[in-house]
């Protein structure tokens, strides 16, 4: 917990006819902040619970001065009092982080932010990482739930980006029970497909929720099957409906999913960049030699997938690959215009082979052939022990029941690529 220094400057004039005692009180002229513009007076008046001509104590002055550092907002806080003014010095903490909503059947936005700032006049959408106000909006979304009619206990963790290896945001989910994606209401689907839609809405219910995601990822999961049926231009709309459904064993948040499944196409060209890493004849080996084939989505994924991983094994680990449909309704046809962002270049920065002897270490590394400044290719370490066993058998018999995973490290700042490969002996069932 921080610890506030705190400050009581009295003039001399004003108490020289008597000494000060401890329960003395004063009437501040003015109540003044100084060193937080994000926040207005009325802000910090609110959240000291102080009020404009309020008669204090020194105690009380410090006790108010103690709410306002219990928040967790402020590094430090300050405050004199010159007999006329009440001012408070203070200075913001630099660790406030976002909030994330990860499952809880609420609306993120400017209305819940709106209802938390009531609550809690600091509030401007950061809270510490711990205690204090974060503690305060945990108790406050369980009491939000709790008017609704759910009961369930809220946790707050610290979410540490994985790209930049550092706390980004405050985390807030239900622990207990399990909130899913209940009831599935389907409009739009033509009698051909019902049978099968409606599976894959059984597939769906019961699936984890999530509050800023859910939504969409059921809006992927039908689009994946209309376009593995051919429906290329097919709109998918989702929507939360109706109450959540809270019982002892789960929270349920029922949905609406809207389909307007368009028509059949056939595929028609696939368009290509200038200088493109793959070739027409790459992508004729995944469409087939058939001109006009079915739009499936399968074949589009796979032929997404083989432009990205050629570009990413020539180290372009940041690249984008964004296809443009073109649909022809009078021919039934759809045509695609590729367009790649490739990004900059990645480096490998070192490689580490990692618990194994002396003896295999220097077998693993005259194996290794992408050299330190060479372009990144992570399909190379995927595949590098299966090529190495082979050339190698004694490599092969001393890696037999042995588990090898990898970490790759690759810094956006610098474009270099550490690679650590592990290699841990399988346990023994006794």
């Amino acid at each position: 917990m921080k610890r506030a220094n705190f400050l009581l400057i009295t003039l001399v004039a004003l108490l020289s006819a008597c000494q000060p005692g401890a329960a003395q009180k004063f009437q501040p002229k003015t109540i003044q902040f100084k060193g937080a513009p994000e926040y207005s007076d009325q802000e910090l008046l609110d959240a000291a619970g102080l009020k404009k001509g309020t008669v204090l104590n020194f105690a009380e002055m410090k006790g108010h001065s103690q709410k306002m550092m219990d928040t967790g907002i402020f590094e430090t806080l300050s405050f004199k009092f010159d007999g006329v003014d009440l001012i408070y010095t203070l200075i913001p903490s630099t660790t406030l982080y976002p909030l994330h909503i990860e499952n809880l059947p609420l609306t993120p936005g400017k209305e819940l932010d709106a209802a938390l700032h009531d609550r809690f006049p600091l509030y401007h959408g950061k809270v510490p990482g711990d205690g204090g106000l974060m503690e305060q909006v945990r108790q406050a979304l369980e009491e939000m739930l709790a008017a609704h009619g759910i009961k369930a206990t809220v946790m707050a963790a610290a979410f540490a980006d994985p790209k930049v290896h550092k706390v980004t945001a405050i985390t807030y989910s239900i622990a207990s029970p399990p909130v899913r994606v209940g009831k599935i209401h389907l409009d739009g689907v033509s009698s051909a497909l019902q049978a099968k839609v409606e599976s894959v809405a059984s597939h769906e219910t019961g699936s984890s929720f999530d509050t800023e995601n859910a939504a969409r990822n059921l809006e992927h999961a039908f689009e994946l099957f209309y376009g593995d049926e051919g429906y290329a231009a097919v709109k998918v709309h989702a929507l939360r409906s109706g109450d959540p459904v809270a019982t002892d064993t789960a929270i349920d948040i029922p949905f609406s999913v809207t389909v307007e499944e368009g028509r059949f196409f056939k595929l028609g060209s696939i368009h290509l960049p200038p200088n493109a890493l793959v070739t027409p004849a790459d992508i004729d080996k995944i469409v087939g030699p058939d001109a006009h084939v079915a739009a499936k989505g399968q074949t589009l994924r796979t032929t997404w997938f083989l432009i990205t991983s050629r570009y990413k094994a020539a180290g372009y680990l940041d690249c984008v690959v964004t296809p443009h449909p073109e649909f022809d309704e009078a021919t039934g046809t759809v045509n695609y215009t590729v367009a790649v962002d490739p990004g900059p270049v990645y480096h490998l920065a070192f490689v580490k082979f990692d618990g194994v002897s002396d003896e295999l270490r220097s077998r693993l590394i005259r194996l290794w052939q992408m050299l330190p400044g060479d372009a990144f290719d992570e399909s190379y370490v995927a595949n590098f022990i299966m090529r190495a066993e082979k050339e190698d058998p004694v490599l092969m018999r001393s890696l037999a029941g042995v588990k090898v995973t990898y970490d790759v490290l690759a810094d956006q700042q610098t474009r270099e690529v550490n690679c650590v490969i592990h290699f841990a002996r399988a346990q023994q069932t006794p």
